[in-house]
């Protein structure tokens, strides 16, 4: 008992001691955003030009879902540092998610936007994933009209096939799911299956089973199939 009354003794001090930077970074893994937003701001004014606490706060505007407040950090990180193809992606996606809390038309404001970001974090890094998933789903969900493309589409999807099998088929299959092809989703769903074998793959064709194609029956039978390997 008398080392617990120590430790709550100390623990301020301890914080106390350390710099806003670090202090920033134990309320962040802790999930204590508001806090570590806090000793971020402080850490900022400290060191202006930092990177890392820049990141930092973009991160947890994000964690916060402020995807406004989230947006100048990371395009000031693209400017800084315009061949860090994961700066261009967290940009992108806070542009991104503004545009999904957004009104329509606000949304579409922002598409060109996020594909530009999208594209230069695959230009800075070639086999950038997350930056093709996420191209992937503007073009299936933008009208034809105001720039979406099923072929753009197709063409990410691709290229995601080269660099990662399992995320090819898998984005294959949500292409198809997306425009009711469910036929076609299935048999994409299942090649990603055999080739990944993961829970990803297994739950992805169970929820088309459940939700798309009103085979719950077979949606359980997919993910006990799935329970059963793991097993072995």
């Amino acid at each position: 008992m008398k080392y617990l009354i120590m430790f709550l003794f100390f623990a301020p001090l301890f914080m106390w001691s350390q710099t806003h930077f670090q202090n920033g970074e134990i309320c962040f893994k802790r999930e204590k955003y508001e806090q570590a937003k806090i000793e971020f701001e402080q850490a900022q004014k400290e060191k202006p030009n930092d990177e890392k606490v820049l990141e930092y706060l973009g991160d947890i505007q994000c964690h916060l879902q402020h995807w406004e407040a989230a947006i100048p950090y990371y395009k000031k990180l693209t400017q800084w540092q315009p061949t860090n193809a994961d700066y261009f992606y967290k940009y992108g996606g806070a542009l991104a998610m503004k545009a999904k809390s957004s009104s329509k038309l606000s949304a579409l404001l922002l598409v060109d936007d996020m594909k530009a970001a999208f594209e230069k974090a695959i230009q800075c890094n070639p086999n950038h994933i997350g930056a093709r998933w996420a191209l992937i789903e503007i073009y299936i969900q933008v009208p034809s009209l105001l720039g979406g493309s099923e072929i753009k589409a197709q063409k990410y999807s691709n290229e995601l096939l080269k660099i990662s099998p399992v995320d090819g088929y898998l984005s294959k299959g949500h292409i198809e799911e997306y425009f009711k092809r469910y036929s076609n989703a299935e048999k994409q769903y299942l090649k990603a299956i055999e080739i990944g074998n993961s829970l990803t793959t297994y739950q992805q064709l169970a929820s088309l089973y459940k939700n798309k194609m009103n085979q719950p029956e077979k949606a359980k039978q997919i993910l006990a199939a799935y329970n059963e390997k793991k097993k072995s």
